[in-house]
């Protein structure tokens, strides 16, 4: 039993993909390293039709599409469209005909048709736009209504939310924006059935929202997630973490019964519990991981965490135990600068 990871290293501006190994002890195992994207830090995965939409930070910058061999891991090229904004988020939805970006750098959201033919893929010219401070993360989820995008703007300290139509429009919800707190730096976002979660870069917390059926959230409480034992600091926009010593948070996602979260200048993952109503509790563990962990995965059955940091070269495997506690499980090599992690899941569109 096997599956790809896919790794986008940002400073060598590369995708390189693993196997994943399930068959007794798990393990991460080498194939391709695919080039020509300069600054990939996002990608999203059309896996039923071996699809890769990655970004790069050109002049101007733009995205890439690309076929996905699942034996090789090779990655190639089908097509390439210039966009206004660098992107730093990538999603697909309504089946892969639909891309969503979040550019942090521009402060816009976008969507983009993607077109199917011939055994080829483009993406049409943006059917939306929207626009917050330092946009850094969005998320399409089903709804009773049909399915909803979230946006969430790490400078205005929110989450923008509307309807997403088939054909690419966005429809503002009641209310179109939830206000996070203030200074908090919103940054990634996980939604699960009537629950969501926000990583916050600065303050270091889970925020925990109740989502109505037709998609509105509303805040639902808060949990501090950073160690601390290290003695970080709140950070501030603009601020330099690592020269003072501060708050920097990342990524998080669930792992059954589990949130996982990073934080970049401890260089730590932590495991915070979630009951049956979506509160977070105080995380049970910290584990180290590779050095300025931006992002990492988990695994569809929640068992295991793929882990990169920015300053290594190295993924690393960990189970999350019964008690969510990690236990690694070894390293495998990836390109320079790796800050994006996805598992290619059998027949699914991410």
């Amino acid at each position: 039993m096997s599956q790809l990871v896919l790794v986008a290293n940002a400073r060598e501006g590369s995708i390189t993909a693993l196997r994943l190994r399930r068959d007794g002890v798990p393990r991460l195992e080498p194939l391709e390293t695919t080039g020509g994207l300069p600054g990939c830090g996002t990608f999203a995965v059309d896996a039923a039709r071996d699809l890769v939409h990655a970004a790069y930070k050109d002049d101007p910058p733009g995205v890439a599409t690309l076929r996905l061999d699942r034996a090789s891991g090779a990655l190639v090229e089908v097509a390439r469209r210039e966009v206004e904004d660098s992107q730093t988020y990538l999603s697909l939805a309504h089946g892969g005909t639909v891309l969503l970006g979040a550019s942090y750098a521009g402060g816009s959201g976008r969507v983009w048709p993607v077109e199917h033919g011939d055994g080829r893929a483009r993406l049409a010219d943006p059917t939306a736009r929207i626009a917050f401070a330092n946009l850094h993360c969005v998320v399409p989820a089903a709804a009773a209504s049909g399915t909803v995008a979230y946006f969430v703007s790490l400078g205005d300290d929110l989450v923008a939310q509307y309807e997403l139509g088939s054909d690419g429009d966005l429809a503002p919800l009641d209310p179109e924006t939830v206000a996070a707190p203030q200074g908090s730096g919103p940054r990634h976002l996980v939604v699960d059935g009537a629950h969501a979660w926000v990583m916050t870069e600065f303050s270091g917390e889970v925020l925990a929202f109740d989502r109505a059926p037709d998609g509105p959230l509303s805040p639902a409480g808060a949990v501090d997630v950073v160690d601390p034992r290290h003695g970080l600091r709140r950070s501030r926009l603009g601020a330099d973490p690592v020269a003072e010593h501060l708050i920097w948070g990342a990524d998080l996602h669930r792992a059954g019964e589990w949130l996982i979260t990073s934080e970049r200048s401890s260089s730590e993952l932590a495991s915070v519990p979630v009951d049956a109503s979506g509160r977070p509790a105080e995380p049970v563990a910290f584990t180290p991981t590779q050095p300025q962990p931006r992002g990492f995965a988990v695994t569809a059955d929640g068992r295991l965490v793929i882990s990169v940091g920015e300053r290594s070269t190295l993924a690393e495997l960990l189970q999350v135990e019964d008690d969510g506690t990690l236990t690694s499980l070894g390293t495998a090599p990836v390109g320079e600068g790796p800050n994006w992690v996805r598992v290619v899941e059998d027949g699914a569109r991410e």
